[in-house]
């Protein structure tokens, strides 16, 4: 158990649980690739800041990355940006590599990019590294009041 599939289980969510194994730098491709699933229904869990220092949750499809100045304006601050990693664990409570939006340390805003709710599943982290799991993206909405806003783009690099 972790504090996200405790957070779960306390919500009466159905989930399927996906360990595989973790390779350090390997994100979501290595996760997809290792579980035979499409890296655009995983979905990673950033964490971000405001211009100031206010933590926030944007989830957004593994093969794309996020626009901070669309997830800015779309939310209504001057400047977003990833959190050092020190500083992401402390908000979350997760090692950087297995943070799970389910089971925050704090309550935080939390974002999902738009598509991810078209899924009928996504793949997301449990709380702790090697470890998805497998649910309905509405869960996101319904429990963690996620809002959906449009700040993907591709990889670049």
């Amino acid at each position: 158990m972790t504090p996200a599939t405790q957070f779960l289980k306390a919500q009466g969510v159905a989930y399927t649980e996906h360990p595989y194994d973790y390779v350090d730098r390997g994100g979501t491709a290595e996760s997809a690739r290792q579980l035979g699933v499409d890296e655009h229904a995983v979905v990673k869990t950033l964490v971000m800041q405001d211009q100031d220092a206010r933590p926030l949750v944007i989830l957004m499809h593994g093969d794309r990355q996020v626009s901070t100045k669309n997830l800015a304006r779309q939310i209504g601050a001057k400047k977003v940006e990833p959190c050092k990693p020190e500083v992401a664990q402390r908000h979350s409570g997760f090692l950087v590599g297995g943070t799970s939006p389910f089971g925050f340390r704090k309550a935080v805003p939390v974002y999902v990019e738009a598509t991810v709710l078209a899924f009928e599943r996504i793949y997301i982290n449990g709380g702790r590294r090697g470890y998805l799991v497998g649910l309905d993206p509405a869960v996101l909405t319904r429990t963690l009041g996620a809002v959906a806003v449009q700040a993907a783009e591709p990889v670049r690099g």
